[in-house]
């Protein structure tokens, strides 16, 4: 077990602890380096999304996790970054300006829909924000001058230093990475400044927070405009990686995939935004299992029991049927935040906490540690 002595103020605020940080994110990174050269490049193409969705689940975690403002908006934010990069590269305007154009186009965005939402909070403001996902949403599919309405737009590959950068290619992977680890390092400097403690004062209790003289309204804002801003960073990665966006690729759905990512990663640590994207974009092969080859797996299971050839071939349609069912794949997120808001609601990283804490005690542990403790609501904390 390892002691931290604290000698210096400054020692509350060390963006590593202690030297073990350092290797072993010294370590992950060189792993995280080499990947390119020893793995596949459908895995490389996994590990480029988990990059793009863990930036945007950090953008979220600033708004969610540690301001206390919830969200299902987020994919609008998204389409904006999207949006931007692929409107402006037919001016064939560089890709740094396009993309800080849309990282700050999109914080701004974000600022205003803050605005209408200071006064609101809980499920209101979750309805405000999925109307506000609505009507972008519309707004793509009208604005056909810009955003060439239900077609859809081609997004070009990119030029980077003058060469071309394939989205499957080493150099977009690198960048993707590059982009977060700038933003987990910049969101930890930020939740270390008065400005980071200002949010998560108001996460725990905005009648303390007022009576410290913090300026409730216009933390809030500023939240939403960071979260919005790093999302829309994000959003210019997406379309590039997938080069054709449209209207009906950013709808409720990929928000409620934003929300299972720091659900399922942990609420309260930045390192849940990186363990949700892991878990959420490792899922999808298994959906695809599910639609394409369970039915046949089924079906020969039941031959083997001693169903009939015609039975069987029932009990395969049927399965396939239902697989293959409009919103299968959002039942089975909720199913998913279901169980993990009952059986671990601090998620991956609150589990990892838990089992680095066991082995640490080892045999000294005490079963009272990994007691649940009971969560209040903001309306008994403020009694």
């Amino acid at each position: 077990m390892r002691f931290l002595f604290k000698t210096d103020y400054e020692d509350d605020i060390r963006l590593f602890p202690h030297s073990g940080y350092v290797y072993s994110y010294g370590l992950l990174l060189a792993v995280l380096l080499i990947a390119p050269y020893v793995l596949s490049s459908y895995l490389m193409s996994q590990l480029v999304f988990v990059c793009i969705y863990a930036t945007v689940g950090v953008g979220l975690m600033i708004l969610t996790g540690f301001t206390g403002q919830a969200s299902l908006g987020h994919a609008a934010f998204l389409a904006i970054g999207a949006y931007t990069a692929a409107y402006l590269q037919q001016f064939n305007v560089p890709f740094p300006v396009y993309f800080l154009a849309a990282g700050l186009l999109t914080g701004v965005v974000g600022a205003l829909v803050g605005f209408p939402a200071l006064r609101l909070q809980g499920i209101y403001l979750v309805i405000a924000t999925i109307s506000f996902a609505f009507i972008v949403e519309e707004i793509m599919a009208r604005w056909e001058s810009v955003t060439n309405g239900n077609e859809g737009m081609r997004v070009k590959a990119m030029q980077l230093l003058g060469t071309t950068v394939s989205r499957d290619g080493p150099t977009f992977y690198y960048l993707c990475l590059a982009v977060l680890v700038l933003t987990i390092v910049g969101t930890l400097n930020l939740l270390r400044s008065p400005t980071g403690r200002a949010f998560v004062a108001i996460r725990d209790s905005e009648t303390a927070a007022r009576s410290m003289g913090i300026n409730v309204a216009l933390y809030k804002v500023k939240s939403f405009a960071i979260s919005a801003g790093i999302t829309g960073f994000a959003g210019v990665l997406f379309a590039h990686k997938l080069s054709f966006i449209s209207p009906e690729m950013f709808t409720l759905q990929l928000s409620i995939e934003f929300i299972i990512v720091i659900l399922i990663g942990g609420t309260f640590s930045l390192h849940g935004a990186v363990l949700g994207a892991i878990f959420l974009v490792m899922i999808d092969p298994f959906l695809t299992y599910l639609k394409d080859d369970m039915p046949g797996v089924i079906a020969g299971a039941a031959a083997t029991l001693g169903a009939g050839t015609e039975r069987a071939g029932h009990i395969q349609d049927a399965v396939a049927a239902f697989a293959s069912a409009n919103g299968l794949k959002g039942a089975i997120y909720g199913v998913i935040i279901v169980v993990f808001v009952l059986f671990e609601p601090l998620g991956l990283y609150g589990r990892w906490l838990k089992i680095k804490l066991f082995f640490q005690l080892f045999p000294l542990y005490k079963r009272a540690t990994f007691k649940r403790q009971k969560i209040y609501v903001k309306s008994e904390r403020n009694r």
